[in-house]
């Protein structure tokens, strides 16, 4: 699949597959932005042209956990209209407060087709073996 990408800034990172057989293209940050003192953006320079039927979903890469940090909507979704800047959102509610720097890989991208649901209203759902068991039904 080919992707149209426009770099919105010169310092801005191609994404590239890390390894073949990766899932996700890596996502470099170009710049910082502060919202708060635990908020903060991250700018990658990149717009990129979703194909209409996909979607663009951006997850915070593994290395997150090593670190205070949150992406802040836990993932990204980018519409197949959306021709913005792709930004990061991160927080962190640790007073010893790591930091990404302009350069670092700050999260991942995946395309993925998008299929087009119709919802349509019924009096029962067919049983399963898991029926309504919610948070926990699988055990410990």
């Amino acid at each position: 699949m080919r992707i149209r990408i426009k770099k919105l800034h010169e310092d801005a990172v191609i994404p590239k597959y890390a390894h073949f057989g990766d899932a996700a293209v890596d996502l470099v940050a170009v710049y910082r932005t502060y919202e708060s003192d635990d908020v903060f953006c991250y700018g990658t320079g990149l717009a990129i042209e979703i194909p209409q039927g996909y979607v663009g979903l951006i997850f915070p890469r593994s290395s997150i956990a090593n670190s205070t940090l949150r992406l802040a909507n836990s993932v990204g979704v980018i519409d197949s209209g959306y021709r913005g800047e792709i930004m990061l959102k991160f927080d962190s509610k640790e007073s010893d407060l790591y930091m990404y720097e302009p350069g670092d890989r700050i999260g991942q991208l995946i395309i993925l087709p998008l299929p087009t649901i119709q919802f349509f209203e019924v009096e029962e759902l067919s049983r399963s073996d898991r029926d309504t068991g919610g948070f926990g039904s699988s055990g410990s």
